[in-house]
């Protein structure tokens, strides 16, 4: 039971820090096993990333509570994000990084510390989400054809092309995971597919949040 991250294995959650820092973004959406591509501009967050580095490569993944007026760098925070290791890193000489987060597992926020950085951190708990350390368990109760079938016709409703050459090369896992983390919904749908308790549920859980966004649709669709 092991999830590779770079060149790091993680076995359980005591190969995890309880204290991580936080990068909350509306929208933003990563997984165990997953990549999330970042543009890192703002200087409070380029100190996170030369401190991550310094340290644990790791970095939290949260967002704002769903429906929270308040700025991000304050507004009350989901108590479920997803820790990721900084597998890739370029500075582009204008004081951005392009960084790549690998996820490695889940976390339930405990409490937001007071640091004297001027990002966020928190004290956190993996011991929820022990299942994201074997990526791959219960991959054979993912509903593939279902799955498939949905990504197709959300895909031909919106005039959306894939290259299916990939995504019939990709295991189970690893399609629900790119699906996931690169569906066009909102905060509260990606809140949902990261709290999925199974890979099963989360499948589901993405079918269903097609099927409603492909009726949707259709209502609005203007009558000829």
């Amino acid at each position: 039971m092991a999830i590779q991250a770079g060149n790091r294995c993680y076995r359980d959650p005591s190969d995890l820090p309880d204290r991580i820092p936080v990068f909350p973004l509306s929208g933003a959406l990563l997984l165990p096993s997953g990549q999330l591509p970042l543009n890192i501009f703002e200087p409070r967050y380029v100190a996170m990333i030369d401190d991550a580095l310094r340290g644990e490569r790791l970095i939290g993944m949260i967002q704002p509570v769903i429906g929270c007026s308040e700025d991000c760098h304050t507004a009350p925070l989901c108590q479920v994000g997803c820790a990721g290791r900084l597998t890739q890193i370029a500075e582009t000489g204008d004081g951005r990084y392009l960084v790549t987060l690998t996820g490695v597992s889940r976390f339930v926020i405990q409490q937001e510390l007071e640091t004297e950085a001027d990002y966020r951190a928190c004290q956190v708990c993996f011991e929820k989400f022990t299942s994201d350390f074997e990526p791959r368990q219960g991959e054979e109760e993912i509903d593939r054809t279902a799955l498939l079938s949905a990504f197709r016709s959300y895909l031909t409703a919106h005039d959306l092309e894939a290259d299916w050459e990939s995504v019939e090369r990709a295991s189970n896992v690893g399609l629900l995971t790119a699906l996931c983390m690169m569906s066009p919904w909102g905060p509260a749908e990606k809140q949902a597919l990261l709290e999925a308790p199974s890979l099963k549920e989360r499948a589901e859980t993405l079918i269903a949040i097609a099927e409603l966004s492909l009726a949707g649709s259709h209502d609005q669709a203007p009558v000829q």
